[in-house]
């Protein structure tokens, strides 16, 4: 494997309080979205997207950097210098118990986000790469997490689809936009009937941000959840 082992394993720890034995994800990992600055770290975050699944701590070399990581927390990113790292994921508060515990070797120049999705009978990690070029105007990518929600438009509040046909795990791209205050709206794909209402998006100049739909739609819990990330 290249430069994404701590991804890997993050994703597989994720993945060990749901799946069985045999449900080791195989999707690969995301191509970079246009190397957006020159990285000379690997800058990784976690977030808990999964709506009823457990917390859990991220230990690196023996140290907690990531505690208690629950339902729609997002961490910050970790700045990691490329080298040799011992890797543990644990359920939050009892670090005696590693679901992962590894070596691993890092490399420089790549930004991701690995977030746990799914009901906890069947979560799956989904990793992301992220985008942080920044421009004069803002940049904004609509992401679908909520496992039970059919495909959806992002759209604006009584205009426009933005980006159609969106199904679970899945991202757009990142759309350029002036900056100011967006009223948008989730409809079901192709339809004009609206399923989640997100009023008040303010994006100032410079700003790259993923817009997460998460929660589960037959429990009426549908909501969105704005992750920075740039600048």
């Amino acid at each position: 494997m290249k430069n994404l082992r701590l991804v890997a394993l993050l994703a597989l720890g994720m993945g060990a309080f749901g799946c069985s034995d045999d449900d080791s994800p195989t999707s690969p990992l995301p191509p970079t979205v246009n190397p957006p600055v020159e990285i000379t770290d690997v800058r990784l975050r976690v977030a808990h997207l999964s709506p009823d699944a457990p917390a859990v701590d991220v230990l690196v070399n023996g140290d907690v950097v990531l505690s208690g990581v629950e339902y729609k927390d997002i961490s910050e990113y970790l700045d990691l210098a490329a080298g040799a790292y011992r890797i543990q994921v644990t359920p939050a508060g009892n670090n005696a118990v590693s679901v992962i515990d590894a070596n691993v070797t890092l490399e420089s120049g790549f930004v991701y986000t690995v977030a746990a999705t799914g009901f906890l009978s069947e979560i799956e990690p989904w990793v992301l790469t992220d985008g942080l070029a920044t421009t004069s105007g803002a940049r904004l990518r609509p992401a679908h997490a909520s496992p039970d929600a059919p495909a959806v438009d992002l759209a604006l509040k009584g205009g426009p689809v933005l980006v159609s046909g969106l199904s679970f795990r899945e991202t757009g791209p990142y759309l350029d936009v002036d900056p100011g205050t967006y009223d948008l709206e989730v409809r079901l794909a192709g339809t004009d009937t609206v399923v989640l209402s997100i009023d008040g998006v303010s994006l100032s100049g410079g700003s790259v941000t993923t817009a997460f739909v998460v929660g589960s739609a037959a429990g009426g819990t549908l909501a969105p959840l704005a992750a920075q990330d740039a600048p």
